[in-house]
């Protein structure tokens, strides 16, 4: 391919990762990035913001969230005709709608993609694609672009209601557990007693926190999280008041329920034997 390919934000994590792939890929990458060093190899430092997006087909918005919305207005409008702007944030509702205001002559593709910059392989990861004006066009022109990867299409409510569970609940839970993990003035003691149950905690969490304070913040501030953060903590309030009154019948109702439920589309053994397979592995 001889495309060229602006990425905004190609000094972050997502974008130098982007940046990387697309250099494999066979593209020419300009990268521009105002707060951090563009440290991927081969790629063409623009000069301005405007300077990363003439005369490109491709451009990628790897930046936060709430800066979305006003970069598109800004970038829009300084593309070439039947170029391509793609939007990679975490929450949708608001980024879908400015994309869909763009100028007719460029060509919106609005996606986020379920894997982080670790990322080796892109092969069976998941892409979710949010339709703005042409799905089939849109996933098309995803499918060019991450040829190995699985997609799937959904509208911005309701993957913005779906993300609220996948990234806005885990993330509150596990930076709730980060702090009280970082007042244990023992933690090496914790350390040492604890189990692979805590371990495999332990280590999600810690990795949830080499994300940016900034992307965390836009995950957890989903307008759709605060209902399942709301049921939550009034369940951890039943559960605790019931087992400080004893009441051991309705707490193993509420844990026989949950099994149930969940039991009749998922192999709780089999998960448990993978829990401890992938423990096992990283441990090694």
């Amino acid at each position: 391919m001889n495309k060229k390919i602006g990425i905004l934000g190609a000094g972050g994590k997502m974008g130098s990762w982007f940046a990387n792939y697309f250099i494999k890929m066979g593209f020419e990458v300009i990268g521009y990035d105002s707060d951090n060093e563009i440290k991927a190899k081969s790629v063409t430092k623009a000069n301005s913001l405007i300077g990363a997006v003439l005369q490109n087909d491709y451009v990628f918005l790897c930046i936060p969230a709430k800066k979305t919305p006003e970069i598109v207005r800004l970038v829009s409008k300084e593309m070439k005709r039947d170029s391509c702007l793609v939007d990679i944030s975490s929450t949708k509702t608001k980024t879908a709608t400015s994309l869909l205001k763009m100028p007719k002559k460029i060509n919106p593709l609005c996606m986020h993609p379920m894997f982080g910059p670790g990322t080796k392989k892109i092969d069976g990861k998941n892409i979710i694609i949010i339709p703005i004006k042409d799905a089939k066009k849109e996933l098309a022109t995803s499918k060019l672009l991450f040829p190995k990867a699985n997609f799937v299409t959904i509208d911005a409510v309701e993957h913005d209601k779906k993300i609220a569970v996948i990234l806005g609940l885990t993330h509150l839970i596990n930076i709730v557990f980060a702090n009280i993990l970082a007042k244990d003035d023992k933690i090496l003691l914790t350390e040492k007693m604890s189990g692979s149950t805590f371990q495999a905690q332990k280590i999600i969490t810690e990795s949830i926190l080499t994300e940016s304070p900034d992307l965390i913040e836009t995950i957890i501030s989903n307008p759709e999280l605060r209902r399942y953060a709301e049921e939550f903590w009034k369940d951890i309030g039943r559960l605790l008041t019931e087992t400080q009154e004893g009441k051991s019948e309705e707490i193993q109702n509420y844990i026989r329920a949950s099994q149930e439920k969940i039991s009749k589309n998922v192999d709780l053994d089999k998960s448990y034997r993978k829990l401890s397979a992938m423990f096992n592995s990283a441990s090694r």
